[in-house]
């Protein structure tokens, strides 16, 4: 399997086109990270209201054990400090809502800036990719193999533009299907040539 051309152009276009990816995969990364830890800056204020609701709690329990100590009354002073705790746990946990609905919601923002620019090289750029290695490596076997010439012939006459085959020969599939060496050879090589491959050296 090739990776990169034979052929000057083809093969700085193609090493262009590599790179421009990724840095868009790179670039993309960083991009949706950014907008991550950004998100995740709002959750500040509910860690500091976690944390002053579980501090406060832990202060009025505290002082309701204490207060339930004192003879006689000791209960019905406990009451409200324990009312005054209950208050501030839950202080606590709308803090930890808050702080998990802003990790839901940068995780999301993050993914949603992912998907569309990586599907585009997955689905788009990958494949194309793929599918040019796959061609030019069966072409560049075929080009050395006995009647590989012969396919890769075949092939431009099937997939070549009019104009090009005529400049070959002007009946061309007649002078192939005679077997003509020059023929065949120039097809062969027109055909490596759109793929941006050369045409090996004959020994």
């Amino acid at each position: 399997m090739k990776i990169y051309a034979d052929r000057f152009p083809t093969a700085l276009r193609q090493l262009l086109t590599d790179l421009l990816v990724i840095a868009w995969v790179y670039a993309t990364i960083r991009g949706a990270l950014w907008v991550h830890d950004l998100v995740q800056k709002l959750a500040v204020p509910g860690q500091k209201l976690e944390g002053a609701g579980g501090g406060l709690a832990d202060n009025l329990a505290e002082a309701g054990g204490k207060v339930g100590r004192v003879p006689l009354v000791g209960d019905e002073l406990t009451a409200p400090f324990g009312r005054a705790a209950d208050a501030a746990r839950s202080l606590a946990e709308a803090g930890r809502d808050q702080q998990e609905l802003v990790d839901q919601l940068a995780l999301a923002l993050a993914v949603g800036l992912l998907i569309v620019p990586l599907s585009l090289v997955v689905f788009g750029w990958l494949p194309l990719r793929i599918r040019w290695m796959r061609r030019a490596g069966s072409a560049a076997t075929l080009a050395t193999a006995p009647a590989g010439r012969d396919l890769l012939a075949l092939r431009a006459l099937a997939s070549q533009p009019l104009r090009e085959l005529t400049r070959i020969a002007p009946d061309v599939a007649e002078a192939w299907r005679q077997g003509d060496e020059a023929t065949v050879d120039a097809l062969a090589a027109l055909e490596l040539r759109r793929l941006g491959l050369r045409t090996p050296q004959t020994p």
